[in-house]
């Protein structure tokens, strides 16, 4: 089994965090050996700099929270985020589209931003707790189509987060087409064994380090 700490995507997407902010979840995902950080886009030249000489990984997020950019503006975003440096991106679906069963348009996005990401790994965000499950079906069929490299449950900034049921679900759904990463509410070390068990192969949180102190 892959070192735990290496499950962990170390987040901090508030609104109000500062570059002190950002420079202790840097320094927390050194020691700790985290995947990555999971940041603004603002902030990854700077993770980027803080983190040059370690293992750990720049994470940033396009067309967050809500998705409801165009495809253009997203695109131009994870452009953006990859030039500065970013080695990983989580996008937003536009969930008001999937939601009106317009599958195409969800794939094409999803597949643009891909081709902008070239080879570094895209996480597409489908908000579950927004989505029925034959919706949430659908999202993991348009991410499988699209390439792209993992379906991530939640965004942490919408009604919850991740649940049990469906990072389950989530995982019949790809099985070993692309991976699932868990995010939103991931508070205690045993629901993180829990996610993972479920197959979860990613885990997104803010409390990395509790979780890891209780290891």
């Amino acid at each position: 089994m892959m070192k735990l700490a290496k499950y962990i995507d170390h987040t901090n997407l508030k609104a109000d965090a500062t570059k002190k902010d950002i420079e202790k979840l840097c320094k927390e995902a050194i020691q700790y050996d985290f995947k990555t950080v999971c940041i603004n886009p603002s902030y990854i030249a700077y993770a980027k700099d803080l983190l040059a000489n370690s293992d750990v990984g720049v994470c940033t997020v396009i067309g967050f929270p809500l998705g409801q950019m165009t495809t253009k503006a997203k695109v131009f975003e994870a452009k953006d985020a990859i030039e500065s440096g970013a080695d990983e991106v989580d996008m937003v679906i536009n969930i008001a589209k999937l939601k009106d069963a317009d599958y195409e348009y969800v794939t094409n996005e999803i597949r643009e931003i891909k081709e902008a990401c070239g080879k570094h790994c895209l996480k597409v965000i489908i908000e579950t707790c927004l989505l029925t499950d034959e919706e949430k079906k659908m999202a993991c069929k348009c991410i499988m189509d699209a390439k792209a490299d993992f379906v991530k449950t939640s965004t942490g900034f919408s009604l919850s987060g991740a649940t049990f049921h469906d990072v389950e679900l989530l995982k019949s759904c790809v099985q070993d087409k692309c991976f699932v990463k868990a995010a939103g509410g991931v508070k205690t070390h045993e629901d993180m064994l829990k996610m993972i068990e479920l197959g979860a192969d990613r885990i997104g949180t803010s409390s990395g380090v509790k979780l890891m102190q209780n290891d």
